[in-house]
């Protein structure tokens, strides 16, 4: 049996850091493509969950992710905006931003 695969989840830079404005600002990373299909939408449920009001993720999915979208609109409603920022054809990333 292997051990399970990590998930990768980039983390945003920090307020605060340097000042020289060349750094690109980036959203945390979060690849369902390393996540066990069984418990997928719930660790990307629980990842939206976590994020404070204000604040984004990005969403790293295999296939369009309609039946996730359908969850998450279901659970956090009008609290989640949902925006694609590429659509396939090998993966398809969005971004999950939640209202403040």
């Amino acid at each position: 049996m292997t051990a399970p695969q990590p998930v990768e989840i980039t983390p945003a830079p920090q307020a605060g850091g340097c000042s020289c404005h060349e750094h690109v600002e980036e959203l945390p990373e979060l690849d369902a493509r390393l996540i066990p299909h069984a418990v997928r939408h719930g660790a990307i449920i629980g990842a939206v969950n976590q994020l404070p009001p204000g604040a984004a993720m990005a969403l790293i999915a295999p296939h369009d992710p309609l039946p996730l979208l359908a969850q998450l609109r279901s659970i956090f409603g009008d609290q989640l905006e949902i925006n694609y920022l590429v659509e396939g054809p090998e993966a398809w990333k969005l971004k999950l931003a939640k209202r403040a």
